[in-house]
Formats: C-alpha cells, sequence, structure tokens
C-alpha cells in the first residue's frame, strides 16, 4: 500500500490515506434460469459483495437463449468487474460456496441453474489448474459472455488470443439471440 491523497482508502489507525495496488481485476460472469431470475442475480451480487468484493463495474443484464442444452428456460445474465487481493482459487472457492447457498446442484451438465457463476478472467494471468481454467475456456464463442463484457471492459484484452473483447465479439459465430433485459 501506498499514502496517496484523501481520495484513496482511509486507515482509520495509522490516520493515512492508502491505496492498494496489488488488486487484481477480476471478471464474473452470472447467469439464472431457474426461479425469479432476477432475484437470484441480486442476491448472487450481494454475496459476492460481502465473500469476495464490492463490484467496481456491473454491465446491464442480458436476457438469452438457453446455450449447450437448448430446451431450458431463457437465461438472465450479467458481467461484474471487482477487484481484490484474493487468489484465483480463493476466489473459485467463494463462488462454488455462494452457488451452493443458493441452491445450485450440479446434476446435468448445461442444466437449468439458480445460478451460475464463472470466473471469465483474474487479471491478465492463464490458469490452467484441475479445477479452474483461466481465462475461461469458452468464452470466446458465447454471445451471452461478450455482450455484457463489451460493455463494460471493451478493450480488455484476451491473454491468450491477444485480442480485445470487442475484436472477439466481432468473430462470434454464435447465433443465440441476447438482447438487454426490461425490468418490470
Amino acid at each position: 500500500m501506498r499514502k496517496l491523497n484523501n481520495k484513496a482508502p482511509y486507515n482509520a489507525k495509522s490516520g493515512f490515506h492508502y491505496i492498494c495496488y496489488n488488486m487484481i481485476n477480476v471478471f464474473l460472469l452470472l447467469g439464472s434460469n431457474l426461479g425469479n431470475r432476477e432475484l437470484f442475480l441480486q442476491q448472487a451480487i450481494e454475496l459476492i459483495s460481502a465473500e469476495v468484493a464490492v463490484p467496481v463495474t456491473v454491465s446491464s443484464v442480458y436476457e438469452t437463449q438457453s446455450w449447450g442444452k437448448t430446451d431450458e428456460p431463457d437465461y438472465l445474465n450479467q458481467v461484474l468487474m471487482l477487484q481484490t487481493t484474493l487468489t484465483a482459487q480463493q476466489v473459485l472457492k467463494k463462488v462454488l460456496a455462494i452457488e451452493l447457498k443458493m441452491g445450485r446442484r450440479r446434476e446435468v451438465k448445461w442444466g437449468a441453474r439458480t445460478i451460475d457463476i464463472d470466473i471469465l478472467f483474474y487479471g491478465d494471468k492463464v490458469i490452467h489448474e484441475s479445477n479452474l481454467v483461466v481465462p475461461h475456456p469458452e468464452l470466446y464463442k458465447r454471445s451471452f459472455t461478450l455482450i455484457p463484457l463489451a460493455e463494460i471492459a471493451p478493450q480488455l484484452v484476451h491473454p491468450v488470443f491477444g485480442k480485445n473483447i470487442l475484436e472477439l465479439k466481432a468473430q462470434l459465430k454464435d447465433n443465440l439471440i441476447v438482447k438487454k433485459y426490461t425490468f418490470e
């Protein structure tokens, strides 16, 4: 941490303002296609704020046809950008716990779910571990991921492909209908 001006976070104990330079930008994709989808997205954001970090930027909510298993109900999707000092494994552990707390059951691949939370990016890191692959291996193929991501981070560069999100979006072959969701 480094001392900064009065717009930086304040440490009451020391009386100084600090900013933390070891924060990592993490992008998460939220999805829900069961029950009260709007409420589940809202609850997920509240739990992520409490357990991981308060989102710095949040995309609009998008309604999307189901991907993978097309006979499922439509999804609501949203992308969040957080800044955290947690490791990628710590973020994964926390989002999996949030999914479980919110009733997520992993019974059918691409099956309907109350909430799905995917780690899209963890800074510019490329991670290949048995339980975590970052950047998300399918994100460049999915309009329901790239459209909200392009809304909040159009110039973010994919560390594997070396292209920004707008460039990846322009190359999409995915023809799913993705539209901004209107809350009633």
